[in-house]
């Protein structure tokens, strides 16, 4: 009974609780000149103080553990262009044949995308032509619906030389798609600021913009003050972006996500004696979904990889569950072993909101998020009522807000 209270008091929030009135000018539309010149604001216990990114070291605990997101967004808007003129936008979410991001990039002749499409009511399910050049080769890659009929979201991609791989394709034909908000189109300078600088594994359509602070030198100091690294992969999906439409969270769909940790990650999460510090609300996500995922693989020795993920209110269904940190996350250890892998992937969709009870992550840095949006309610599960002095306190004194944007740190004792 007392699970189904929590999470009824959960879907019941009210969305209009977390809106705060966002100026336009406070929106930064472009970065600074130096990534960890901006400002950051440290919470910790309630006591606000400003600061700079490029001293973010110096307000950690001591041996404190840094968990980076390493994903790369990919130039994933295509546009088209019809024979009657009509412009296509095409913009690609998630691989579905082959489903697997490394395997879809790698794919030589056609691969079959999820996509969101502008204009679609001018598309009426012929097949799309554009000529791209790659090292003085010109290509024609073509785009079609799989069943105009039924699924008008799933497209087909193929081209007409299978020496280039479809990594290499979208870099060459697609454009990064920046966030809506800034109300501009991409410009030359976002290829570089619109990504961080330790991106790896490509397959995000929006950057997880709290690592865009970070330098090599903050790297360096952040390990000569002997704090530890760790990296995972959660590619951002354009569901980041949408907004909470329904009068109370629980009419909101959270969009799913997929992500991939290593047998190294996992050692580090178990055996570091330091506070875990979570490198924006995707790593956020990640680290949770991991205990979640801990969970399972506890309770049912016998799962297997392909049968994990993270639904929208499973957190919400445990109350508070007397299962220890290590306890499950040894479990999913235990299954890497089981199936002879040293990665383990998984999608989530959780939702983090006020209610929620923080299992791996100790802090977070973070930048400051959309009104009412499910990050802004990640950040009030973690903060409590103390979000709106913060905000109400950056307003004040001129931060730049959103993708772009100052930064903060978050820390209870």
């Amino acid at each position: 009974m007392e699970n189904n209270n929590i999470l009824k008091k959960v879907q019941a929030l009210s969305i209009s609780e977390y809106a705060y009135e966002l100026p336009d000018d406070k929106i930064a539309k472009y970065p600074l000149a130096e990534r960890d010149q901006s400002k950051l604001l440290v919470w910790k216990n309630g006591h606000i103080q400003d600061a700079q990114f490029r001293n973010l070291p110096e307000h950690l605990p001591a041996n404190s553990l840094l968990v980076f997101n390493n994903t790369k967004v990919i130039r994933a808007r295509l546009h088209f262009l019809k024979e009657t003129g009509a412009k296509i936008e095409i913009f690609c979410l998630d691989p579905h044949e082959p489903a697997d991001y490394q395997i879809a990039f790698q794919t030589t002749q056609s691969c079959v995308w999820k996509c969101m499409i502008g204009n679609q009511k001018k598309w009426k399910g012929e097949k799309l032509r554009k000529i791209i050049s790659i090292d003085n080769t010109e290509i024609e890659l073509c785009a079609e619906q799989t069943d105009p009929e039924q699924n008008k979201s799933l497209i087909r991609f193929s081209w007409n030389n299978p020496r280039f791989e479809f990594s290499r394709i979208i870099e060459h034909a697609g454009s990064l798609p920046i966030p809506p908000y800034l109300n501009r189109e991409t410009e030359q300078s976002d290829l570089e600021r619109y990504q961080t600088v330790y991106s790896k594994i490509k397959g995000s359509v929006a950057a997880p913009t709290a690592g865009l602070h970070f330098t090599e030198k903050v790297f360096s100091h952040l390990k000569n003050d002997g704090h530890e690294l760790a990296e995972l992969t959660l590619h951002v999906g354009a569901g980041t972006f949408q907004p909470v439409k329904s009068e109370t969270i629980s009419g909101h769909d959270m969009h799913y996500e997929h992500f991939y940790i290593t047998r190294d990650f996992l050692n580090k999460l178990i055996f570091h004696s330091g506070k875990k510090i979570a490198v924006g609300t995707t790593s956020v996500r990640t680290l949770e979904s991991l205990y979640w995922l801990g969970v399972q693989a506890y309770k049912n020795p016998e799962i297997s990889i392909d049968d994990l993920k993270v639904s929208q209110w499973e957190a919400y269904q445990e109350g508070e569950n007397i299962l220890q940190n290590k306890e499950v996350l040894k479990a999913l250890m235990g299954l890497l072993d089981r199936e002879r892998t040293n990665i383990l992937s998984a999608s989530t969709q959780i939702i983090i909101a006020p209610g929620y009870c923080f299992r791996i992550a100790d802090g977070l840095i973070t930048n400051f998020h959309q009104p009412q949006s499910t990050l802004l309610l990640l950040i009030s599960a973690y903060l409590g009522e103390a979000w709106r002095d913060i905000y109400k306190h950056a307003l004040a004194n001129n931060y730049r807000f959103l993708s772009y944007g100052d930064s903060n740190l978050y820390l209870k004792d």
